[in-house]
């Protein structure tokens, strides 16, 4: 046979033959890989990292489970966002305003603005029938459930968890029997809130019928959820949990329950890491300082997970495939950017008590419109900082070729009563020193045009009781009426050189009866008549004041506008309030005016104020002068002890941020200086200071949940008797 051997031959013919039938069999099956990213708050960012290294290197998965933050990231990328997107939208979304439920405050409904100036905007407490009820949480969520619908594309229509083509699973907490919840169908957007809600900072969610709050309580690395939903062979755990606080660490209530949720996470993702086997690869980014709340770090929080993933490249490049096989992968689910639909009609749906039109004003969107989800946020905003509810969503839904935006409000489940408190401390460590206790009951929506009732009372070294019924007119309370009562007793001081030369206790009271106009967000105008009555009583030194009491009763006109971004301490906007009394029988009239102004240059806040206390007819009467003194009302001088007619004040003001409250609490701490001028053209007190009256001021103050707090010195080189001064502590509602 040619020389070739006949061994060869056969070997030859062997070998061929098994080419042939391996080249008849199927190619090896790619093993099926679950992707897990774990819970960790602002640490989660690092599982975007993961995901670009995953895309970088060809990694396809075919199901992904999150909790909590990992839930967010699992739910974007399973919606087709990639993970570039998903850095360029976590890294311009403003968290700290994303944690403040309400709009800006210059957009808030001005009675709202009113109440809280009084009353602790926290204290909200529901009464009713069945007790008291207290509101869910710190934020409901309000903004940051906007942001998941903008960001998975809800204004194009509700994504549902179902008929996304990539397999996911976003796990949260039944709080009430202490249970794992897997969210596989329903709306996306609603799953990822409900998996973040940290108990006590932000609301649980209500679905199906459970209480739904972070997943990371129980199930914060999800292992076995990604092996089931889609039997995976290998899985990619990624965990970012917080780490457990050292001892010195847990100083406050805060960081006591910071550590309880710690702990409980901890021993669940323990359970889970121990299910991991030999094939299924682990990641565990560096994220040393980072910390739950620091999502301003995103950026650099993501490259930390892309770090983390490079480390195990070699593990992952067996399970890449080609170019063409991953394009088609990537193909099925990224999200198609299209055109953005049009409304055809808008609904308002769920509204028990509230007047749909009071949600129908705020909606400026047509039918015929384009969808524009920022505008609609906006107005969902506006809508919600009235202050009637626990929060305002919306659907994008399709019936027979018609677009629906129907608009979804809920009405506080702790409403529509209640009770709302307040508290302050002023002293100047001298003998001049006050504190007080509020409390009111509030009922809201009497009729369908919303009509409120408050009732209120006050102890302490000021005591009094009021009542005040508001109804509007029509259905947009664009229009009202108001009558209110008060009476009570305040403290008042008369001082000569300095010296407190007798304390009198002033019984007070007044009833009003007027009408006005809502200045949409800006502000209030109002007008009426206005009975008043003054009783003083001394209780320490000389008889200064007229031993009679006195009644008497004129117009009023009053206009409050308010255009700051914050009630107490503002960094930008200005406000402004005018109010003239006339009392034709005692032939006097009083004009009350002042205005602020506010502007920051990064941690440096500006502003200044002027202010007039006079009578433009007759002269201000004994029984109701101006009054000047106090913290930042010339901060030398107590509480009222520049008393007079023609009192003219201004002030420049220059604070420094020295730092911020913890995420879900609005508010700054600042070291300020303060230039004040003052001159009171008729004096009733310290008749010996003559023109214009300094004082400077320095201090330290801040928002708290307790409302303002201010620690500051003032001195005044006006006078001949070595200049005036003072130290205060405020704190509470005004």
């Amino acid at each position: 046979m040619n020389g070739i051997p006949c061994r060869h031959l056969l070997l030859a013919l062997l070998a061929a033959s098994a080419m042939a039938s391996a080249n008849d069999q199927p190619p090896a099956r790619q093993p099926r890989v679950g992707l897990v990213l774990g819970g960790g708050g602002a640490r989660g960012a690092a599982h975007i990292g993961v995901l670009e290294v995953l895309e970088k290197m060809r990694v396809p998965v075919d199901c992904v489970a999150g909790t909590s933050m990992g839930g967010l990231v699992a739910g974007a990328y399973a919606a087709g966002l990639t993970p570039a997107i998903m850095r360029q939208e976590l890294a311009k979304a403003d968290w700290d305003d994303l944690f403040q439920d309400d709009p800006p405050y210059s957009q808030r409904n001005y009675r709202k603005k009113a109440l809280e100036k009084h009353f602790l905007p926290a204290s909200e407490t529901g009464v009713g029938a069945d007790g008291l009820k207290y509101q869910t949480g710190v934020v409901t969520g309000q903004k940051i459930k906007l942001f998941f619908n903008q960001l998975v594309g809800d204004y194009q229509g509700e994504r549902e968890i179902a008929a996304l083509p990539l397999p996911l699973s976003i796990i949260a907490t039944d709080i009430v029997h202490g249970e794992r919840v897997v969210f596989r169908s329903g709306s996306l957007t609603t799953a990822m809130r409900a998996s973040m809600s940290v108990p006590g900072l932000m609301s649980p969610v209500e679905a199906e019928g459970k209480k739904l709050v972070d997943g990371g309580l129980v199930d914060n690395v999800p292992i076995d959820e990604a092996r089931t939903r889609c039997q995976a062979d290998i899985v990619i755990a990624v965990n970012v949990g917080s780490p457990l606080l050292k001892a010195d660490e847990i100083s406050g209530l805060l960081s006591v329950a910071a550590q309880m949720v710690n702990i409980l996470t901890e021993q669940n993702v323990t359970r889970s890491l121990a299910t991991l086997k030999p094939t299924d690869i682990y990641i565990k980014p560096d994220l040393e300082g980072v910390s739950a709340g620091d999502f301003k770090r995103t950026s650099e929080t993501a490259d930390r997970g892309v770090a983390a993933t490079e480390a195990v490249a070699e593990r992952l490049r067996p399970l890449a495939v080609s170019e063409a096989a991953y394009a088609a992968w990537a193909g099925k689910f990224q999200m198609a950017r299209r055109e953005a639909p049009k409304v055809h009609e808008i609904q308002i749906a769920g509204l028990k008590r509230v007047n749909p039109v009071m949600v129908e004003q705020h909606i400026d969107l047509k039918p015929g419109d384009p969808v524009d989800p920022t505008r609609i946020n906006a107005e969902l905003l506006r809508t919600y900082g009235d202050g009637y509810y626990e929060h305002v969503d919306y659907q994008m839904l399709t019936e027979r070729d018609r677009n629906i935006l129907r608009v979804t409000p809920l009405e506080k489940s702790w409403g529509p009563d209640y009770l709302r408190y307040g508290v302050n401390l002023d002293t100047n460590f001298k003998a001049d020193s006050t504190y007080n206790l509020r409390l009111a009951y509030h009922k809201t929506w009497l009729n369908s045009l919303g009509g409120e009732l408050l009732t209120f009372g006050e102890i302490g070294s000021n005591n009094g009781i009021g009542i005040d019924y508001y109804q509007p007119v029509d259905e947009r309370q664009r229009y009202f009426v108001e009558t209110n009562l008060r009476y009570g007793s305040k403290l008042n001081g008369i001082y000569q050189d300095d010296q407190k030369l007798a304390e009198y206790r002033l019984l007070q009271g007044s009833a009003k009866l007027g009408g006005g106009i809502n200045l949409g967000a800006i502000g209030q105008a109002r007008l009426g008549w206005e009975e008043k009555w003054w009783n003083p009583r001394l209780d320490t030194g000389s008889p200064l004041l007229p031993n009679a009491s006195k009644r008497y009763g004129g117009w009023f006109g009053r206009i409050d506008l308010d255009q700051t971004d914050r009630l107490y301490f503002p960094t930008s906007g200005w406000r402004s309030t005018i109010e003239y009394f006339d009392s034709p029988a005692n032939h006097f009239s009083k004009l009350d005016a002042g205005a602020s102004a506010f502007h920051s240059f990064g941690d440096w806040v500006l502003s200044s104020r002027l202010s007039y206390q006079g009578s433009p007819v007759g002269q201000l009467p004994i029984y109701d002068p101006g009054k000047l003194g106090g913290m930042l009302n010339m901060t030398a001088f107590a509480v009222g002890q520049l008393k007079g007619d023609d009192i003219s004040y201004g002030n420049l003001r220059a604070e420094r941020i020295i730092g911020r409250l913890p995420l879900g609490l609005r508010g700054d701490m600042r070291l300020g200086l303060a230039f004040e001028a003052a001159k009171v053209g008729t004096p009733y007190t310290e008749t010996n200071l003559k023109g214009w009256i300094n004082s400077t001021a320095i201090y330290l103050g801040g928002e708290t949940p307790l409302g303002p707090v201010y620690l500051g010195y003032g001195y005044s080189t006006s006078g001949s008797s070595g200049g005036y001064s003072n130290l205060y502590l405020f704190l509470g509602t005004p």
